[in-house]
């Protein structure tokens, strides 16, 4: 899918795109290709002259490769935006982005939510966006807010675990219930320290490389302090995943341990009873069972007292809870 974007008034205007013809009228600033097809590669290389990365480059991960001045002067980068959506876990997608003739193309292979709200506040704000390198910037600010609202999420759901963890009564079923929600956090927070890092490069490099003019520069390096508060997050939640972790481990063991210790007392327990029985089993000639008229209620009764006499034993030592 094609979206062509053309500023009006300082908006960012939609463009239909159905044919070439289509796109050869527009005049664009930006040009974002959305799992594009063959047909729309042409389109853009065949007007443009841009030449649109494949998939297996986009995810070449050395520095190299991921920002670089092609030969016609084409400026190439490639950015790692965070996708968090319902409809499975989160992840991180690499757009290409082409900085050509006054223009920015985009190519990914998801419709990223960034995107969408950059495209849903340029029409509302007049004025925002002046040229395609404003467009570059905002997706780059609006990527920090949209880790800061998933840093929020992730704040939200280790209180609950901590409520979780720290009630009178956890069970190992509440265990792996807190066991799961703080991997699937803990993983989410890794992700966002990874996206905040590549969105760092990015905006240094364009820093660096004198592309800006002062008010842009400016507004990358508001987004650069954006990043840095950010890390102190990702890094404080990092703690707390691991102190939760290992909170809701050392419960594990100490549930474990009780049942340990449960079975341990039983089998001592029921050592005299056996043993009684034993002795009586093998004591032939005197049977006290068979001789007196109550030895069967006799021997009963040294048997369950046997076995008795340790419980409550271990249980005022404090052995037993």
């Amino acid at each position: 899918m094609i979206n062509v974007f053309a500023l009006q008034g300082g908006r960012l205007s939609q463009v239909n795109v159905d044919t070439r013809e289509d796109l050869v009228q527009a005049s664009p600033v930006w040009v974002d290709l959305t799992d594009p097809n063959e047909e729309e590669r042409e389109w853009v290389r065949s007007i443009y002259g841009v030449h649109l990365p494949g998939e297996d480059e986009v995810k070449d991960i050395e520095a190299s490769a991921r920002y670089y001045e092609a030969e016609n002067g084409d400026l190439h980068l490639r950015t790692d935006f965070l996708l968090d959506d319902d409809e499975g876990p989160a992840r991180v997608v690499t757009v290409a982005f082409i900085l050509a003739r006054n223009m920015l193309f985009s190519v990914h292979n998801d419709d990223l939510p960034v995107f969408r709200l950059v495209r849903l506040r340029a029409r509302s704000r007049p004025g925002s966006i002046n040229d395609y390198k404003d467009v570059l910037l905002d997706l780059y600010a609006t990527d920090a807010e949209y880790s800061a609202d998933a840093l929020e999420g992730i704040y939200k759901s280790l209180e609950d675990v901590s409520r979780s963890v720290l009630q009178k009564e956890f069970t190992d079923q509440d265990a792996a219930a807190s066991l799961n929600a703080i991997a699937q956090e803990e993983d989410l927070n890794g992700r966002i320290r990874r996206n905040m890092m590549d969105t760092r490069r990015a905006v240094s490099f364009l820093m660096r490389g004198r592309l800006l003019n002062a008010d842009q520069f400016e507004e990358a390096r508001q987004i650069l302090r954006d990043i840095e508060s950010l890390d102190n997050h990702t890094a404080f939640l990092f703690d707390k995943i691991n102190f939760l972790m290992d909170a809701t481990v050392g419960f594990i063991n100490i549930n474990q341990n009780k049942i340990i210790k449960i079975f341990s007392v039983a089998s001592v327990a029921f050592l005299p009873p056996t043993l009684i029985a034993s002795i009586y089993g093998m004591n032939f000639k005197i049977l006290p069972e068979l001789n007196w008229d109550l030895g069967y209620p006799f021997a009963l009764a040294l048997m369950v007292g046997s076995a008795i006499a340790p419980f409550w034993y271990f249980r005022k030592r404090g052995w037993l809870k």
